[in-house]
């Protein structure tokens, strides 16, 4: 039976990923900022972990509480919308400290025990905007992009220890908390000129024909965890797919 720890499980693609884990019968831990009860019960075969991926203490608390686990999930991420001339570098240094450094950290704190045991896998949530970049999530990409180019490389480096490092790239998740959860972050961040453009942009998003879900981003995690090939990029969800494809 193996043990899986995922990150940012409060909701969207890492508590779908935890759920689906579980009823596959997996240990799983899953980790958050703020454990709730209402969003997941711990149970037998699922624990419930407070985790600040910015935070290096409560890194180390969560990696030592987890336990000898052989899967990483890094899931856990902020969204930005917003046109980068309006947007302070300070919250662009706010999204790298999280979705970047937060994963790079997380990574480096299970290495030692995969590298020892020369095995264990590290699945790293990215984006399709890192595939095929779309107006007015700049330093979003960027954030994401920085990952997709760690991960190649690590996999590379770890290779020579039997220890794997993949990705799985969601497209567009409309049904997710992404805009709900930054929405305070992104405060005046669609300044005045470009607001007609802003709309346009967000318009095609609405009529978007193929969107990801949440089942469909736990589906191609199992799979990265579960396939024995050489496989580094997973698509997640039919525009992921179509995307992947297209390039």
């Amino acid at each position: 039976m193996k043990t899986i720890l995922i990150t940012g499980c409060s909701s969207g693609y890492g508590l779908e990923t935890a759920r689906h884990f579980h009823a596959k019968g997996w240990n799983v831990v899953a980790a958050m900022r703020t454990p709730k009860p209402e969003i997941l019960m711990p149970r037998d075969r699922l624990r419930v972990l407070p985790l600040d991926i910015t935070r290096s203490a409560s890194i180390e608390q969560a990696v030592a509480l987890a336990g000898p686990i052989d899967v990483l999930v890094n899931n856990a991420g902020i969204g930005l919308f917003g046109a980068f001339e309006a947007t302070p570098i300070d919250t662009v240094r706010e999204v790298f400290e999280t979705n970047t450094f937060g994963t790079m950290a997380m990574t480096q704190a299970v290495l030692p025990q995969f590298r020892e045991r020369r095995s264990g896998l590290v699945i790293n949530v990215t984006s399709t905007a890192a595939m095929a970049p779309f107006p007015l999530v700049a330093a979003y990409t960027a954030s994401k992009t920085a990952i997709e180019g760690f991960t190649e490389s690590l996999a590379l480096e770890l290779a020579n220890f039997d220890v794997r490092v993949k990705l799985v790239e969601p497209g567009y998740g409309p049904s997710t908390r992404f805009a709900a959860n930054g929405a305070e972050r992104m405060q005046g961040l669609i300044s005045e000129p470009y607001m007609a453009y802003a709309r346009s942009i967000f318009a095609a998003f609405g009529a978007a024909a193929t969107v990801t879900t949440e089942a469909a981003v736990a589906a191609a995690v199992w799979h990265a965890a579960n396939d024995p090939a050489a496989t580094l990029r997973y698509p997640a969800g039919d525009d992921a797919i179509a995307l992947a494809q297209a390039r």
